[in-house]
């Protein structure tokens, strides 16, 4: 059993049990989760949504919030004396998968 949900502008495939790191979700860790759109949904067959499929969500819990390591950006332009060095570390959340729910 597996299902595809979008959030935070990425899709992802996922079965019970997975843990998934996904776009940094409000809320503590420990607390409950729902996503609502689901795209496609395996049972015993392949049911995939219009473009989503009607009452079907993927509930989990999250297990913690944290940040990826920093990535530096450096800007350069040569012969004209310009530099700029900044870094960026994104957030992120990390889900269990409890269950995929259809009605």
């Amino acid at each position: 059993m597996y299902a595809v949900f979008r959030t935070g502008g990425k899709e992802y495939r996922v079965s019970p049990g997975d843990v998934v790191r996904v776009e940094k979700i409000p809320g503590e860790a420990g607390a409950g989760v729902e996503f609502h759109h689901v795209l496609a949904v395996r049972k015993q067959s392949l049911t995939v949504g219009t473009p989503l499929v009607e009452n079907a969500r993927v509930t989990g819990v999250i297990v913690r919030n944290a940040r990826t390591p920093k990535v530096r950006v450096l800007k350069y332009k040569r012969k004209k004396q310009y530099r700029r060095t900044i870094g960026h570390r994104q957030a992120f959340s990390e889900v269990l998968i409890k269950e995929i729910v259809t009605a």
